[in-house]
């Protein structure tokens, strides 16, 4: 995947066995995946990550800046649009498991596409609040269809190969920072209308790699036993458990940089810098950590250990209000380093558990019902963290630390009756 590296030896000088010992050494080395749809399905999602990536970083920016609305608008504008994107998740999994993966998520991502270039023409509020429910609409009904696509490419380890994905747009996000950053410090009109422009494009680029991967047939549905996501009781369950882990997410790119820049002597550079402890151990270590969780036990045994990493990386977090500069910079950097390992671990096992607890003909429809707890925890995440970690202090990072241990603990049992309903 040539997007992925640069040869230093033009392509068309080298031999056909050339050019596979090379493509083999970053192969064996777990660096790409071997020639095939699973390769496809990497480029797709590096390919989309980098347009995503720019987008986000500038959203908010860009609503205020180039389309002149306030920062309440904005706020209340993308809480409702969150909200609404939620409704499509289980009706378009359950279409991706009836009708195909591949073929409704090319449509997702045309639509993707036809959203995000739209936000250019908008210049009031309520035009503003309907493209931006639409592009979360296609966001969320795109995630569910991947769901079974990736299941249906992924093989017999589909957890090993969704946290080779997660590294991966690691690397692709960063590589949109980057662009982002260019156009912040641009901070002109055209540049955040064409880094908008420039999504779309990646939108429409990653349909057009996609329609490379093989048209997967629907799974049967087994002759008794079937059921609704909304129904089954225990994945729900499941998913609330994991919208609550997911809590941790916004604690280095929400709660840290505020904290390190309102609470603490560290400079402020660094709270930019402390994200880049946590990509690059996720680049390093997901892959490696995702091989040894292939079961329900070890995926259990990955969220419960992860729990505590938090704890202890959030304590050590909550630690540096008072702390001098040099002292708390080395806290909050090794914080961050360790709840980076929980958040490997409990990425792993939550890989792991999201496939085997759904069935193999249902992959779609329960994504969209992860999908949904997932988003309620994304609203929810700014005042939840706000509270407990930027008013509360020391007390509410070691209080959100407990949190995620206590969801660690209870997971078992929940594994148990979801494994005994199946």
């Amino acid at each position: 995947m040539a997007i992925l590296h640069v040869e230093t030896t033009p392509t068309s000088n080298l031999s056909p066995d050339d050019q596979s010992r090379k493509s083999s050494w970053w192969v064996s080395r777990g660096l790409i995946p071997e020639p095939g749809p699973r390769r496809v399905l990497a480029l797709v999602s590096f390919v989309n990550m980098i347009g995503s990536s720019m987008f986000m970083l500038t959203a908010a920016l860009f609503f205020i800046r180039s389309i002149g609305l306030s920062v309440a608008q904005v706020g209340l504008g993308m809480g409702i649009g969150a909200l609404v994107g939620l409704l499509s998740g289980v009706p378009v999994g359950r279409l991706a498991d009836h009708r195909g993966p591949r073929e409704v998520y090319l449509v997702t991502l045309v639509v993707q596409a036809a959203a995000m270039a739209s936000l250019v023409l908008v210049h009031t509020f309520w035009l503003f609040v309907v493209v931006v429910s639409l592009t979360e609409l296609a966001g969320s009904a795109s995630s569910a269809a991947r769901a079974p696509l990736t299941r249906g490419v992924s093989g017999e380890r589909p957890a090993r190969f969704r946290s080779y994905l997660r590294a991966m747009v690691n690397v692709a996000s960063s590589i949109g920072a980057l662009l982002a950053a260019l156009v912040v410090q641009l901070d002109t009109h055209t540049a955040y209308r064409w880094l908008v422009l420039g999504n779309a494009v990646s939108f429409l680029l990653s349909a057009a790699v996609a329609s490379r991967l093989p048209s997967l047939p629907p799974v049967p549905p087994p002759a008794t036993g079937r059921r609704s996501a909304l129904k089954d009781r225990p994945y729900l369950l499941f998913s609330v458990l994991g919208a609550v882990m997911a809590l941790q997410g916004d604690v280095l790119v929400f709660a840290l940089p505020l904290w390190i820049v309102e609470h603490t002597h560290a400079p402020r550079w660094f709270a930019g810098a402390s994200a880049l402890v946590s990509t690059v151990l996720v680049v390093g270590l997901q892959v490696r950590v995702g091989r040894g969780i292939e079961t329900n036990a070890a995926a259990v045994r990955a969220w419960r250990r992860s729990g505590w990493a938090f704890l202890a990386g959030m304590t050590l977090i909550g630690l540096t209000g008072a702390l001098p500069g040099p002292l708390a910079v080395l806290l909050i950097a090794l914080g961050a380093g360790i709840h980076t390992i929980g958040e490997i671990l409990q990425a792993a096992g939550a890989f792991e558990l999201r496939y085997s607890l759904a069935p193999a003909h249902a992959q779609g429809q329960y994504a969209g019902v992860s999908r949904i707890t997932g988003g309620l925890a994304d609203v929810a995440a700014p005042s939840v963290l706000g509270f407990l970690c930027l008013t509360w202090g020391a007390p509410g990072w070691v209080a959100m630390g407990g949190v995620f241990v206590a969801v660690g603990l209870v997971l078992p049992a929940v594994v148990r009756w979801a494994e005994r309903t199946r």
